[in-house]
């Protein structure tokens, strides 16, 4: 049921205009396929080096060109619910305001994360992959308000959670 990977990978999810030649592009650039593709949305599981890369489409004036407007968020896949647990520990240990999302749909997969935002308010998350293909599966864009930083787009980041 699970695809969590056995160690931890980091995970950079990108916002894309062009889904197929963004599919194209990293292909050849890691030299894997996308281990999971739905509409407007591919991931990659890239061993070498150990990467989760998310592409989610998002129309052209949104993307924009070069580095602005790439990022939709940050993240570290870990294998299960303890390395959640386990952040979730040294976030409070050390201050930071976080937001837990048990038992969540997004990206297509149901999910355990916990969400923290960086200083300058890049969204972070470390989650585990619970099922990769629920029965109530939600895509990368069933974004929402409520993890945004003030001021923030309520549609940049992948689903975010109401809390």
């Amino acid at each position: 049921m699970t695809s969590a990977p056995a160690s931890s990978r980091v995970q950079l999810a990108l916002n894309v205009a062009d889904l197929e030649a963004s599919i194209a592009f990293y292909s050849a650039m890691f030299g894997v396929e996308p281990a999971k593709r739905r509409p407007g949305y591919a991931n990659f599981a890239v061993e070498q080096p150990p990467l989760k890369l998310v592409l989610i489409e998002t129309d052209a004036q949104a993307r924009g060109h070069g580095t602005v407007g790439a990022l939709n968020h940050l993240g570290v896949e870990v294998a299960g619910v303890e390395g959640v647990e386990a952040a979730r520990e040294r976030f409070t240990e050390a201050g930071l305001a976080s937001f837990d999302e048990n038992d969540t749909t997004c990206c297509y997969a149901l999910q355990d994360k916990v969400r923290v935002h960086d200083p300058a308010g890049a969204p972070w998350e470390v989650y585990t992959v619970k099922d990769e293909n629920p029965a109530d599966a939600r895509p990368a864009t069933a974004s929402l308000e409520g993890l945004q930083p003030s001021g923030a787009d309520s549609g940049a980041v992948c689903c975010a959670s109401t809390a």
